[in-house]
């Protein structure tokens, strides 16, 4: 790639952050030992030392020593439910019975499997639930404590304590459907294994850690625990989604049946929905730090769920948020909305998320060509495209908009020549560009704004003078839908309004990220990704817990 490409490429990195991932790698776990010479705790030890012995070449034998240490230590919880030893012991048989069965290609879950134990043998089988997409067979499963797990997303590992062995989910086939049921191409999901004894029989439940805050024990209910960081951290190791940052701005129509809303939890209608939009050039990723912090929290597990948009961002964000709106149509068609959900935007994000709580009308269409639709000669094609672009109004299942280092009025970086080369560099759908081509014949002229012979791309529509910016921002937002900001400030200080020096984050100024008539605005000592900045988190952690209820 010569300097000509770099150049444009790094003047993007720079407007949009750098984002690193995660790496994960399995790891064997060590067992905790206290060496006790007599009773339970021993009892425990001997039987997991013996089972780690024989998993390999004989894990029937391993299984049977597992559950006889998960069912004496299920016996010292019964009696003791806050004995710390005893709930690690249990958690650490029941991790290595899913490592085995694993391993061993075992199946317990279509009948049971009869397994040796030195004090008699034990039956192994699996309590079927409720849950119509939760089937074991279907999945490879792996005890979370087996992770070494790394990287700037995942950098803390959020834990909850409690009974039970943390597991990640990982499909063992793609899912079906995906557009349909607004689901990954793949699922990537904690649950948490959790064995229960009657006598010598042992039935294993897998359990929802976002759905189910406790579980039952030996006729005892205890905290469920959970691992929050590890499945995303898989989920992002394995799908590498960086590679698509670049790509999808690039490109925008190659990756176009990448633009969809997805449920990153199953469908619960007694929660708020969360909708979370990612900024340009990057992917929903870049919420991770955000996602497993808010899901650490049980309040927020109580009351939200959380689902993301993706979109190729290439295209002007006007156009994907007439893609978001279409999402919308289905999602209320597949899976009704008892309450407003919440908006989430960072960047351009924001711009999308600023245009569902917007009344236009036919004011932009207006502005833009002087006479309604009808009059108007265009192709099919390109009044499709243009109309559902620019007439439109808000969202009646949004009910509150985050903004979070939000271009509202524009980023001068997206003006610079490094910009506007890159802009250039952007290919278009041969949609958009036919679109392009019969709506600049048509436009009416207007002196203030940046002239382009052709549709605009994602990056010019981030520029101050881009015709779109200047248009939407003489439109109020609808009243009644409450909404916040959240912005970052470098350290350098600077000025709130359009005079140098100027307070930004490096790529969004202050002034182009205030909105009047926001309920609440936060400025956090952060660069431009302010939405993994701990404070800004909490930020948003605080207006939801403020907004349940209301």
């Amino acid at each position: 790639m010569d300097r000509h490409h770099i150049l444009p490429i790094l003047a993007l990195a720079l407007l949009t952050g750098c984002a690193q991932y995660a790496t994960v790698s399995e790891t064997k776990p060590r067992f905790r030992l206290i060496r006790a010479t007599f009773g339970a705790v021993a009892s425990v030890e001997r039987s997991i030392a013996d089972g780690l012995k024989s998993e390999r070449r004989n894990p029937l034998a391993a299984l049977g020593e597992y559950l006889a240490a998960a069912d004496t230590a299920a016996g010292r919880l019964a009696k003791a439910p806050n004995d710390a030893t005893a709930r690690t012991d249990y958690n650490f048989a029941v991790a290595r019975v899913i490592t085995t069965i694993r391993d061993a290609k075992l199946d317990p879950w279509t009948r049971p499997l009869q397994l040796p134990a030195k004090d008699g043998g034990y039956v192994l089988d699996y309590r079927r639930d409720a849950r119509k997409e939760w089937n074991p067979a279907l999945y490879r499963l792996t005890p979370a404590d087996q992770f070494d797990v790394r990287g700037t997303y995942v950098s803390k590992r959020c834990i909850k304590e409690g009974v039970g062995a943390p597991l990640v989910a990982v499909g063992l086939d793609g899912n079906l459907d995906v557009r349909k049921n607004f689901v990954l191409p793949r699922t990537y999901y904690g649950v948490t294994a959790v064995a229960n004894f009657s006598g010598r029989r042992c039935t294993l439940s897998f359990e929802d850690p976002l759905a189910s805050e406790t579980t039952t024990l030996r006729g005892r209910t205890f905290p469920l625990a959970a691992d929050f960081t590890v499945p995303v951290a898989v989920m992002l190791a394995s799908t590498n989604p960086k590679s698509l940052e670049l790509a999808r701005l690039f490109h925008p129509e190659k990756y176009m049946e990448t633009a969809r809303i997805a449920r990153l939890q199953p469908y619960d209608p007694n929660k708020t929905v969360v909708l979370v939009i990612h900024g340009l050039a990057d992917t929903p990723a870049t919420w991770a730090p955000m996602l497993i912090a808010l899901r650490s929290d049980e309040r927020i597990r109580r009351d939200y769920q959380f689902w993301f948009f993706s979109y190729p961002s290439g295209y002007p964000y006007p156009y994907s948020a007439a893609i978001l709106r279409r999402e919308l149509d289905g999602i209320e068609n597949r899976y009704p909305l008892h309450k407003r959900m919440v908006l989430i935007g960072h960047s351009m994000g924001s711009c999308i998320s600023r245009l569902l709580i917007t009344d236009a009308g036919d004011k932009l269409w207006l502005r833009y060509f002087g006479k309604p639709p009808a009059e108007l000669k265009f192709s099919a094609g390109t009044k499709e495209i243009l109309t559902e672009s620019l007439i439109f109004h808000h969202r009646p299942e949004v009910g509150r908009v985050i903004f979070i280092s939000g271009p509202h009025r524009g980023s001068d970086l997206a003006s610079n020549p490094l910009a506007r080369f890159a802009s250039n560099l952007v290919r278009a759908p041969v949609t958009l560009l036919n679109a392009g081509s019969e709506a600049v014949e048509a436009l009416v002229t207007s002196g203030d704004s940046l002239k382009l012979h052709r549709m605009p791309t994602s990056v010019d529509t981030l520029a101050p003078n881009d015709r779109f910016v200047l248009a939407i921002n003489t439109i109020p937002i609808t009243p009644g839908i409450p909404y916040h900001s959240i912005m970052g400030d470098r350290g350098k200080g600077g000025n709130k309004d359009h005079t140098k020096p100027e307070s930004s984050d490096g790529v969004v100024p202050y002034w182009s990220s205030h909105l009047d008539g926001a309920q609440s605005e936060l400025i956090v000592p952060s660069a431009h990704p302010a939405h993994q900045n701990p404070q800004a988190i909490a930020e948003v952690r605080r207006i939801l817990l403020d907004a349940v209820g209301q």
